[in-house]
């Protein structure tokens, strides 16, 4: 299987009024960010809320996602914290032909990295057929994957484990594996990251800067000079002050009302914060859809 590089966006997830999601309009917002300049989009990431949504609905948003123009583009999040729920969304999901995923060991217990390796054996076992990015985020998971996990499972699973989402970022300055993608999570660490070997970046703030993230990706690449990293890193360092999901929601809900329906107990930012981070991100000439800006 080729190895999976690029710019890759946790995308968002839409609601309704009546906060239940909005398939067609998620769908439609991640493929606009593949448009914009994204390699592909990890849906049902913790960006995209996966873990307050209902299985049915993703279950019904992965139906109409497999009529997506950029299906082959599309890493799927199972945001589970039980095992056998996390086997049959990734059964239902390579029924529709998608066959990559990306999983976080389940959240609030306590283990190490033998009852990881066990918990990950248990689901390659039931769907071989899958390809697993790893998500290494400990302040969601409590748990962070140490190098010696990661190798082991790459060891014992050549063909299924294919990389790591390094969110926690213990990761992606050393380790080194064959034929294998290591995506930071944020944008400041994508261009060290590309000197060191990595792949990429799988971030949510990806959501507003596809553009500006996929010029600094081709010019690393053509070896051209970095006119665009700073830019992305300040607008990535403007957003972090703030929890993402509530940040990029309040973001795009001055085009859309829509985006100001979020799942509880998440919140939009209030007035005062909102109001810092417009006044932040027009400091820096940034607006959403102007020319490598978003």
């Amino acid at each position: 299987m080729t190895k999976i590089c690029g710019i890759y966006a946790a995308s968002m997830s839409v609601f309704n009024s009546d906060l239940s999601l909005n398939a067609q309009k998620t769908i439609l917002h991640a493929e606009k960010l593949i448009e914009q300049g994204c390699h592909g989009t990890a849906i049902f990431g913790s960006t995209g809320q996966s873990q307050l949504i209902s299985i049915s609905e993703k279950i019904k948003l992965l139906n109409e996602l497999s009529q997506s123009k950029y299906k082959s583009k599309h890493i799927i999040g199972t945001g589970l914290n039980s095992l056998n729920d996390t086997i049959n969304l990734m059964k239902i999901a390579l029924s529709l032909n998608f066959e990559k995923f990306l999983i976080m060991p389940p959240a609030y217990y306590k283990y190490e990295d033998q009852e990881v390796i066990k918990f990950i054996t248990r689901i390659v076992d039931t769907v071989p057929e899958s390809r697993i990015i790893l998500y290494n985020f400990e302040k969601l998971s409590g748990y962070k994957f140490s190098p010696v996990c990661i190798k082991e499972l790459k060891k014992r699973f050549p063909d299924q484990i294919i990389g790591v989402k390094d969110s926690t970022y213990n990761l992606f300055e050393s380790l080194e594996l064959e034929n294998f993608s290591i995506f930071p999570g944020s944008e400041t660490k994508l261009l060290k990251g590309l000197e060191l070997g990595c792949s990429g970046i799988i971030t949510a703030t990806c959501n507003v800067t596809a553009q500006l993230s996929r010029k600094v990706y081709d010019d690393f690449y053509l070896k051209k000079s970095q006119m665009n990293d700073k830019k992305l890193c300040d607008v990535r360092n403007v957003f972090e002050k703030y929890n993402l999901i509530s940040a990029l929601h309040s973001f795009f809900s001055q085009e859309d009302d829509i985006y100001k329906n979020i799942l509880p107990p998440l919140r939009l930012l209030n007035s005062k914060e909102e109001e810092e981070l417009l006044n932040n991100l027009k400091s820096l000439n940034f607006k959403l859809g102007s020319e490598l800006a978003a």
